[in-house]
């Protein structure tokens, strides 16, 4: 089963990002480039990005194992 949860392979920041691509199974960079248009365009970008890092579980990936 599948959960949304913070990156810690696809991470710039908070891991954000790469865990809603990691969900969707897309790249990263699209993710981030729609929260700099959110925030560029309607101004909440940076607030979505803030609230989600704080309610987003993280990964607790093995990286010892291969996928």
């Amino acid at each position: 089963m599948k959960t949304l949860r913070k990156s810690s392979r696809n991470k710039m920041v908070c891991g954000v990002c790469g865990g809603i691509a990691e969900y969707f199974n897309i790249d990263p960079t699209l993710v981030r480039l729609g929260f700099v248009a959110c925030s560029i365009i309607f101004g909440s970008g940076l607030l979505a990005y803030i609230v989600a890092a704080i309610i987003m579980p993280n990964d607790t990936a093995d990286f010892s194992k291969p996928e």
